[in-house]
Parts: C-alpha cells; structure tokens; sequence
C-alpha cells in the first residue's frame, strides 16, 4: 500500500459512471446486496494486468456473496472493446473513465482499491501476483488497512 493518496477508513469518492455495457454506477456508493467492491484498475498495454485476469475471475466466482469487481481503466474504447473481447471479460462491469482513476489517484497499474460494503475505504494498492490480491481480501478479513499493518499491531503486542 503506498503511503500516499485516498485515507484508508474514509468514504470513497463518489464518481458516476458507465460500463461497457451502458448500466450506471456509482463508484463509492454503499455496494449492492451489501457486499463490497473491488475496483480493478488495468489497462489493455499492461502485461501484468493480463496475467491477473485469471485469478480475478477465479475471485469474482470464489468470492461473490460478498464481494463485487469492477474492472476499470482509461483510453481508447475500440481497444478496451478488443481486450474484452480477447480475454471473456464480459462477466465483470468494465468501466472507461479517467475521471475514475482521477478521483482514486491511481498511477500505476495494476491497482486495486478495496471498498467495504458502506462504500468506506478498506484498503488498496499495487497487485502484482495473486498473492497481493489474496492479500487485500485477508486485511478486510482481519479489519487492517493491510497485512503489514496486522504484522505491526501483533508484534507490539507481543
């Protein structure tokens, strides 16, 4: 997680988009059905962004009763429509909008912003392997911003 940026326990940013698809949503509002969001930031270009695409599909099935994904990124539409096409994203909302990243500060990808079921911020960062998105999921579980703020508070208490 890095230092700067969105405060972790705040209310997200609310920003009103459209999917692919053309269904709203707004971005940091309380989740659906009560369960949280994970926004996925990616890009078509990125190399990484493409070797994760398995393991977020695997989580939006393994983690759907509470957990909803929204892949979003920027740029040129015909190649987000080529990449989603390419990869069988059509399952997630998939969301074009800089005004998004903006808002969230993200400047680097793959990124990933974890918000709770009442729109607060949980948690967010650089996801780089399966185990940085396994990650993000295991702080939500233990109410820490992250795995390296659980490590912190139990080594003092030890």
């Amino acid at each position: 997680m890095l230092a700067k940026g969105l405060k972790v326990g705040e209310a997200a940013p609310l920003v009103d988009v459209s999917d692919a698809d053309g269904r709203a949503h707004t971005i940091g509002a309380p989740g659906v059905g009560g369960r949280s969001t994970l926004l996925m930031f990616v890009s078509p270009t990125c190399p990484v962004c493409k070797t994760l695409l398995p393991v977020l599909k695997s989580s939006r099935r393994d983690e759907r009763d509470w957990l909803e994904i929204i892949l979003a990124s920027d740029g040129e539409g015909a190649l987000h429509t080529e990449f989603r096409r390419e990869h069988s994203l059509d399952p997630f909302p998939y969301v074009i909008s800089s005004a998004l990243g903006m808002a969230y500060q993200i400047n680097r990808l793959p990124y990933a912003v974890l918000l709770d079921e009442r729109g607060v911020l949980l948690t967010r960062g650089i996801i780089n392997s399966r185990e940085h998105l396994e990650s993000l999921f295991e702080a939500k579980k233990l109410g820490v911003a992250s795995l390296q703020e659980y490590l912190e508070v139990r080594h003092r208490a030890a």
